[in-house]
């Protein structure tokens, strides 16, 4: 009887603190209308006739009533119908969203005292919504419970769930990875005082280690092999596949499900998640259950596609949206001033920034670090197993304004105070967390290829291959050399003159096959890393072959300044390594401590990178990485980016992992996302027990069923 009685006394003090802050919000918004309205000449709360203050006030009160009512009952209502909406165009209308919802408030006040302009209703409306929000969290700051439960409705969460363990409490772990944060980056971040959390824990409560990438340094293989535990065959972030004539691009969602449909048969394994785990802003879904902004998951139709949920649950709450879409607005408007200031100040080296790339990065650095947060928050609150994250904001930033200056430390710090969040949040949580911070892949930064040398790798390669290019391509010295060389060594191989525009269209190609003139290669680039292919032949290319279809082509590319080395196979010697001044090395010889010919700048590692790619079945014919400088850090990206990932070379190969003390030490050295996978694997084992396996579990009964393939992949618009 006496626990009944408490815990019926503790029930009506919790409705009855709830009514409490119900009634001061409600006060404060009214309070919040009255001054608009004396600020605003376009918003009335007056009859035409004029009306007492007490009458005003209670006009003011009724709007300010239908107002917060509206947003918590017919707000969700709205954000549920409107998860088909692409999340930037959602980011736009909620402005306009919560202004009609005031105009209707308005509506509803009796003998029709309240009026606005449109204009001003959504200004009325973004105030009204913030100052709410406001109120309401300054008020549970002291009220664990109350705090619980708001952070449980942005998850859309009803009730926590009760953890058994025995005495000892059992521990979650939340992941969080800072896309394209190097471990050098991190680590002057912290000394220059721009992460403070993060310094305070280097030391303490964590441990700080690099890891070195594969030579796909970029999200798709890393998070691939950490989620997954296999990125094999995955050369680069786009390539071409001649078996099936399709344009593989990591970042499309049919690419996305193809390739964990790959990885899950390869390892028998659903992923790292796929014990009460949740996905969050990933490409993957690691196995997960709980979904939310998952690439792999965008391209299913119907109830098992969840990843939009994430957006519901953050943007149920009108004060979230409306604050939310005030910081996508303004972090455009900043990308806009801090271009112009560059402009201006004639930073080099700059790419283009304007069209749609400031709200481009507004949704990266705003509105998918909000919903990834709050999902994260409400994953610790429901006290799930594990949760891996991925925040975006720095590597967009970092790839037009460059990995190190004022643009990307804003960026840093703002990451830093997310994360602090997370970790108080953690404090609420109804079980111990372990939070893990890692990086998927650095960033390099340098001029680019073409602004370098007047033309892009494509441009190189028509030229050396004797095909058609842009007379501002032949004007270069770049193109002019490849065209010459074309030229010369067709003639050489033909015995005759030859005409420069139409090479071709001799009587015999070189070798003395048929007069039919070669489908042009397909070229691609992923950062520093370019791949050729030559769609017409079937199987993987051979450098002889190469050489008679295009005598100057190779030459032409392993002697440009702004290429480091190339890949390609021989009948000969299985696969080589080709440099300048005539370097070549088979890839059979490559060893750390032996000749590494052109691959010797690019450091310990390289040639274990490239002997692993070479054997994948899906390389191209041709694989090349751009120049390394080792005393500058730089590299040429093969597209526009000024701080750029995807190859060998400098930062981008050397993320970090960032761990608590209290779980095992990682082996030294750790190299290869495949690694770090089982790195993770062995910590959650340790955190939650024996449920987590070690080792892969055994294969599923059908992994077709678990990721079916949605459809032919999209071709890349950059491709």
């Amino acid at each position: 009887m006496g626990d009944g009685r408490w815990r019926t006394a503790g029930r009506w003090r919790t409705a009855g603190s709830a009514l409490a802050r119900v009634i001061v919000v409600w006060a404060v918004s009214t309070l919040t209308m009255l001054a608009l309205a004396g600020l605003l000449p376009d918003f009335q709360l007056q009859s035409t006739d004029g009306d007492s203050i007490t009458r005003t006030a209670l006009t003011a009160a009724w709007g300010a009533g239908a107002f917060g009512l509206l947003g918590a009952l017919v707000w969700p209502v709205i954000v549920r119908a409107l998860l088909l909406v692409p999340a930037l165009v959602l980011g736009l209308l909620v402005f306009f969203l919560n202004g009609s919802l005031l105009l209707l408030a308005l509506w509803l006040i009796p003998d029709g005292r309240g009026a606005a302009d449109p204009e001003t209703a959504v200004v009325v409306a973004a105030v009204m919504s913030a100052v709410a929000s406001a109120t309401s969290t300054a008020l549970a700051v002291r009220d664990d419970e109350a705090y619980r439960r708001r952070l449980y409705r942005l998850a859309d969460r009803k009730r926590p769930r009760r953890v058994t363990g025995g005495a000892e409490p059992v521990h979650g772990t939340v992941f969080l990875q800072l896309d394209g944060v190097g471990h050098q980056v991190l680590r002057d971040a912290v000394a220059d005082g721009l992460m403070p959390t993060v310094a305070d824990w280097l030391g303490t409560t964590h441990r700080l280690t690099p890891w070195r990438t594969d030579w796909s340094s970029q999200t798709g293989a890393s998070q691939l092999g950490i989620l997954h535990g296999s990125n094999e065959d995955v050369p680069a972030f786009r390539w071409y596949e001649k078996d099936t004539g399709r344009l593989m691009v990591s970042n499309r969602p049919a690419s996305a499900v193809e390739l964990q449909r790959r990885a899950i048969e390869r390892t028998g394994d659903g992923g790292l998640l796929t014990f009460d785990g949740a996905s969050r802003g990933n490409l993957f879904s690691g196995g997960a259950d709980q979904l939310a902004l998952v690439l792999s998951m965008a391209a299913r139709r119907g109830r098992r596609n969840r990843s939009r949920a994430g957006y519901f649950a953050y943007f149920s709450d009108p004060a979230n949206a409306v604050r939310t879409a005030g910081s996508f607005v303004a972090e455009a408007a900043r990308e806009m001033v801090q271009s112009t200031r560059s402009r201006l100040r004639g930073d080099t080296p700059r790419v283009s920034r304007g069209g749609a790339y400031p709200f481009i990065r507004a949704f990266a650095t705003v509105v998918e670090r909000d919903v990834v947060v709050a999902a994260v928050i409400g994953d610790m609150l429901a006290g799930r197993t594990a949760v891996y994250a991925d925040l975006v904001a720095y590597d967009e930033v970092a790839h037009h304004s460059g990995p190190h200056g004022r643009d990307t430390d804003q960026v840093l710090a703002r990451l830093d105070r997310s994360i602090a969040l997370i970790a108080k949040v953690a404090e609420h949580a109804p079980r111990p967390y372990r939070i893990v911070l890692l990086s998927d892949h650095g960033q390099s930064p340098g001029e680019t290829f073409e602004s370098a040398y007047g033309l892009t790798l494509k441009d190189l390669v028509r030229a050396g291959c004797g095909l058609p290019v842009p007379r501002r391509v032949r004007r270069t010295p770049s193109g002019s050399e490849a065209r010459d060389a074309a030229r010369d060594a067709l003639r050489s191989a033909l015995h005759r003159p030859v005409d420069a525009e139409d090479e071709w269209a001799a009587e015999g190609a070189p070798g003395g096959g048929p007069a039919v003139r070669p489908s042009e290669p397909v070229v691609l680039a992923s950062g520093n890393l370019g791949l050729i292919s030559f769609p017409d032949v079937p199987h993987r290319v051979t450098r002889e072959e190469i050489d008679r279809r295009h005598p100057a082509l190779l030459r032409t590319l392993a002697n440009h300044p702004g290429i480091g080395f190339l890949l390609v196979a021989s009948a000969e010697h299985g696969s080589v390594v080709l440099g300048r001044d005539g370097a070549e090395v088979p890839v059979a010889e490559l060893a750390e401590t032996g000749p590494l010919g052109p691959l010797a700048v690019f450091g310990p590692g390289a040639a274990d990178a490239v002997r692993r790619t070479d054997g994948f079945p899906h390389v191209a014919d041709i694989m090349v990485n751009s120049m390394y400088d080792p005393a500058t850090g730089t590299v040429h990206a093969f597209e526009e980016q000024i701080g750029s990932h995807g190859g060998l070379g400098g930062e981008q190969s050397y993320p970090f992992l960032l761990w608590p003390v209290d779980l095992s030490v990682p082996p030294a050295g750790l190299v290869g996302a495949e690694q770090v996978h089982r790195v993770l694997r062995r910590w959650l084992r340790e955190c939650a027990g024996p449920q987590i396996p070690v080792e892969i579990s055994p294969p599923t009964a059908d992994p077709e069923a678990l990721l079916p393939v949605d459809g032919p992949v999209v071709p890349d618009k950059s491709g």
